[in-house]
């Protein structure tokens, strides 16, 4: 006769239940503390995409889905693909539950405690998708002590601790996805990998900026055999399952005809070549160059186009118009753009890697945020993410990891404008930077091979430090200018050029790495 115990150990155990075991005391403990930092900024200051989602549970709670994307109730009306906005309909449940106030789609501007507590907790929870992702990442990977580290610098990155627990949106949670789709490719999955990124195009189309490093690397690693010939059952399996995903995402709205309302709220085309505040890019640096420009061009009496004088100045959405140089139209972003994703797409054609296929997803977000139209300052993201994945890997490409997180991060810091929440992203950065570089840095480090690479090493850690003296010099003007109108934007576009010049030379490195060290240098990760 067996005993109760005997019996006990015949029952399977849960998968959920032995997932769960399998977490390390030292993974609860992040979970936990990193937890209990989120709770307390719940206070903190919330930008206006607060009310923007606030809006949209509204909007898909209250109104039936033929005028989700009508409604004009709101100057913030929604224009996420429809997964996302399906999202914001699970999560409205709930919310009216809560306060049913929350779900009013009159009830404009409405920052009752109940509905700060409620959306800032679905930030958290739906970050757990990120969490799994990068605790599966450790469990697969050759060296699990660093990818440790590498997994935890991305769950406490302070890219989301700025733009989603405090400015206020859901990252994340689609970064998640993302993380989830690399893993499925890493793993052999590609078929899954291409479904989940199929999935997260339509809950945010800002990661089209990764598309075509995914639609090569899948065409010629799942489609072709290593002999190039097209393997007839997988491309039909791999496109019918795209389709099917677009189908289940747009379906509903196709069949009510308003698909070209849709697109026409995804994509609005009447926006300016700069964002507000200038995504630390090529057209940064070629927005003061006009600056400049202008200047001498006063004193020597040239001509200028007196509508760029206070276009790109003062810090407005909109058209913007150079006073000197010549302005730049959407297909002159969208040339130069294809043109340097083409190169490392071509590479990634002839080497469909793993790891290939992982530099050339950065490169080509990269390449996107550099000189696409439009670019947001959040959308740098694209490329600190992924890139993160490599920093471990050798010292190439942890230096490239190093000024574009740096450059990336510093970034992001005039999104929150109040010394309050200033004081925290600048001592919380520092603290991240801290314990990311000194383990990964030990892992990787190369003495330098010549006198070349010797300048470079002072040139680059000159650049760095140089982020010190100007965190100093903005603290001092805001401190003794305070808001005064003169000059407002003068810090602004200071930020902005010196942080482009550290995303460009990110990625003129990576694409040095990626075309030439790459041919004779066979890390960890092409030993997937």
């Amino acid at each position: 006769m067996s005993t109760s115990t005997d019996h006990n150990e015949e029952q399977p155990r849960s998968p959920w239940l032995a997932w769960i075991n399998d977490i390390q005391a030292s993974e609860w403990d992040i979970l936990i503390y990193s937890t209990a930092l989120k709770l307390m900024l719940f206070p903190a200051y919330r930008s206006t995409d607060f009310e923007v989602h606030r809006n949209w549970l509204a909007i898909t709670h209250t109104l039936p889905i033929s005028k989700w994307y009508y409604d004009t109730t709101s100057e913030w009306t929604l224009d996420y693909p429809p997964f996302f906005a399906y999202f914001e309909k699970l999560l409205s449940i709930p919310a009216a539950l809560v306060d049913p106030k929350i779900v009013d789609v009159n009830n404009l501007n409405y920052d009752a405690w109940s509905v700060i507590a409620y959306q800032r907790s679905t930030v958290i929870l739906s970050e757990l998708v990120l969490g799994a992702a990068l605790l599966r990442f450790i469990r697969g990977s050759i060296d699990p002590r660093m990818q440790r580290i590498v997994s935890m610098s991305l769950f406490l990155h302070p890219g989301f601790i700025i733009v989603d627990h405090i400015h206020f949106q859901y990252n994340g949670f689609m970064f998640g996805i993302l993380l989830w789709s690399i893993l499925m490719a890493r793993n052999g999955h590609k078929l899954l990998s291409g479904i989940l990124f199929a999935v997260l195009l339509n809950f945010k189309h800002i990661y089209m900026y990764l598309a075509p490093a995914y639609f090569i690397y899948l065409l010629r690693a799942f489609c072709f055999d290593g002999a190039g010939r097209l393997q007839i059952k997988n491309f039909l399996a791999l496109a019918n399952s795209v389709i099917a995903v677009f189908v289940l995402s747009f379906g509903p709205f196709a069949a009510m005809g308003q698909i070209p309302q849709v697109l026409s709220r995804l994509f609005p085309f009447t926006r300016g070549l700069n964002h507000a505040y200038w995504a630390p890019n090529l057209w940064a640096l070629v927005t003061a160059l006009d600056r400049v420009l202008l200047r001498f061009a006063k004193q020597v009496g040239v001509e200028v186009n007196t509508a760029g004088v206070a276009s790109t100045s003062r810090g407005l959405v909109g058209d913007t118009v150079f006073a000197v140089i010549p302005n730049i139209q959407p297909i002159h972003t969208f040339t130069i753009t294809l043109l340097f994703q083409s190169i490392v797409l071509t590479k990634l054609w002839r080497t469909p890697s793993y790891k290939s296929f992982l530099t050339a997803l950065v490169l080509c977000g990269y390449a996107s945020y550099l000189f696409g139209w439009h670019v947001h300052e959040k959308a740098v993201l694209l490329v600190l993410v992924p890139l993160s994945l490599l920093a471990a890997e050798r010292q190439a490409y942890f230096r490239t990891f190093i000024i574009a997180s740096v450059s990336g991060i510093f970034s992001l810091f005039p999104l929150l404008f109040t010394p309050a929440e200033s004081f925290i992203e600048i001592l919380y950065s520092v603290i991240w930077l801290s314990l990311v570089y000194q383990p990964l840095s030990r892992r990787v480090y190369e003495l330098p091979r010549s006198l070349y690479y010797v300048v470079l090493d002072i040139v680059e850690r000159l650049y760095l430090a140089g982020f010190i003296i100007l965190q100093l010099f903005l603290s001092y003007w805001y401190i003794s200018r305070g808001s005064g109108e003169q000059m407002q934007f003068l810090p602004l576009m200071i930020t902005s050029v010196y942080c482009a010049i550290g995303q460009i030379w990110g990625f003129i490195r990576l694409l040095y790495i990626y075309l030439n060290d790459e041919t004779a240098y066979h890390g960890q990760l092409n030993e997937i």
